[in-house]
């Protein structure tokens, strides 16, 4: 493999109004913490220093994350990395398939674990994690207000929620959320781009947009995605299918899928997992690169009967 100078880097841009300049391509930790396949904590931490001579500069965990293992190993990382030069996010709030706590108590010692675990003195980036499994209005009030005290302490620089309904963001959108930053996923998709009309409303409001899961949580692969994904058959069904269009012209999908989300206008940065310096190599390669209009027309085309196609997740009232 050639290395950084020889390869495409990826350009940076502004996060909402935070004064951060982020990377359009960033690597998700989830990856280096075993969620989609056991990788060893050596292979771990060269992918990261790999993404950063690429020009990666954002790394986004969560204590969820593998058991808190991917903060852990990506602190490990990022101790060696000039401090000044990435922007470490991370999240609080959920911490297993079914544990969430949102409480003041539980975010304020979520932070200071995280802080630990990721061998740094302040988070970029403190997001309330999934929080549509909550009672929404008390995490915008409640949660967020305490990720502010965290802000005025210097333990936190910039704060904003997760979640997959793309109902969260509007109804914060409509109580004026003090939100730095939101992380929508799988909703800037090849065959899902219903997060494309919310920008807008969001750029007018200073909110930086982080996008996640270009691939669908790997629905958008040549392997497929894990036993857990939560996708229905039909839309599994029709994503395999794509992946085969792609095959069968010598071209993986993950890579079409990366270069369309990160060619979404008014989306800051599209976090994207990697497992080893090559992957997170073909990931940058991908992102400095257009999609074929021909090829992506033929997949998309093969994607039309799943079009904005999602699945419920959290308390109802929530999607």
């Amino acid at each position: 493999m050639p290395r950084g100078r020889y390869l495409p880097r990826v350009q940076q841009r502004p996060l909402g109004r935070t004064g951060l300049r982020v990377s359009a391509l960033g690597l998700g930790a989830a990856s280096l913490g075993g969620v989609y396949g056991e990788v060893d904590e050596a292979t771990a931490i060269a992918t990261v220093h790999r993404a950063f001579e690429l020009g990666v500069n954002v790394f986004d965990s969560s204590p969820y994350y593998g058991s808190t293992r991917a903060e852990t190993v990506l602190g490990k990382a990022v101790s060696t990395l000039p401090r000044d030069r990435i922007v470490v996010m991370t999240k609080c709030g959920r911490y297993g398939k079914d544990e969430f706590d949102f409480s003041p108590a539980r975010i304020r010692q979520s932070v200071d674990d995280s802080l630990r675990r990721l061998q740094t003195g302040h988070l970029d980036v403190c997001q309330l994690h999934d929080v549509e499994f909550g009672d929404l209005d008390r995490i915008l009030d409640d949660g967020l207000a305490t990720l502010r005290t965290l802000c005025a302490a210097g333990k936190v620089r910039h704060v904003g929620i997760t979640g997959l309904p793309l109902r969260v963001f509007t109804r914060a959108l409509g109580k004026h959320a003090p939100l730095d930053t939101v992380l929508s996923y799988c909703h800037a998709t090849l065959f899902d781009d219903t997060l494309l009309p919310l920008l807008p409303a969001l750029a007018a409001a200073g909110i930086g947009v982080i996008n996640a899961a270009p691939t669908a949580m790997g629905l958008l692969s040549s392997r497929g995605p894990r036993d857990w994904h939560p996708a229905p058959q039909a839309i599994r069904d029709r994503c395999r299918a794509a992946a085969a269009e792609c095959t069968s012209r010598g071209v993986e999908i993950a890579e079409l899928a990366v270069q369309y989300s990160c060619s979404r206008d008014g989306i800051a940065t599209t976090i994207c997992g990697a497992a080893s310096p090559a992957e997170i190599a073909a990931n940058v390669a991908a992102a400095a690169r257009a999609p074929d209009p021909a090829l992506l027309l033929r997949v998309q085309a093969a994607l039309q009967p799943i079009r904005g196609a999602s699945w419920p997740q959290g308390r109802p009232e929530n999607n």
